[in-house]
């Protein structure tokens, strides 16, 4: 899939994100109005966040809140951007940190890796299975320059030493 976003990267690639959270109750529970408000406001921060390129939003809609591509109840947030920088300054330099902060009155806690990083070719927007994929091999590996989180980042493959 093209990207529809005209954001360059000097390294010829781009830095794909998925996460994933099973909600505590139905977006339009009460208890979830805390998180459920701010849902448009941060995808309008993320959309003109410096950095960002893309992310997925349901067909008709304003985001991707409708669609469970892993089954049952587990949210998906998927997105690519810039650079490692990018998305680490939207995720604890913005009023995104607050949604972050209150994870765990929305968001069952999972003893598994819920988010994964890797790099995909400047332009171009990796299938949601290929997200999946990325997500169960860094839990199966750990982190690795396929798949890898914001703590444990890598950096694009142009930028890599090549092993002996």
């Amino acid at each position: 899939m093209l990207c529809p976003v005209n954001e360059t990267s000097p390294s010829g690639y781009h830095l794909a994100q998925i996460n994933v959270g099973v909600l505590r109750a139905p977006l339009d529970d009460p208890s979830m109005t805390g998180f459920a408000s701010r849902i448009d406001p941060i995808n309008a921060l993320a959309d003109s966040a410096p950095g960002f390129v893309w992310r997925l939003v349901e067909e008709g809609k304003e985001d991707a809140t409708g669609m469970r591509p892993f089954g049952g109840g587990l949210l998906i947030n998927y997105s690519v951007w810039r650079d490692v920088e990018s998305l680490w300054n939207f995720t604890y330099r913005s009023e995104h940190l607050e949604l972050l902060r209150g994870r765990r009155e929305w968001f069952e806690h999972l003893r598994e890796a819920y988010l994964v990083l890797w790099w995909v070719p400047s332009g171009t927007i990796p299938t949601v299975e290929e997200a999946g994929r990325r997500l169960d091999l860094l839990r199966a590996d750990g982190p690795t320059p396929e798949a890898f989180t914001l703590r444990t980042p890598f950096p694009p493959p142009t930028d890599r030493v090549p092993h002996a």
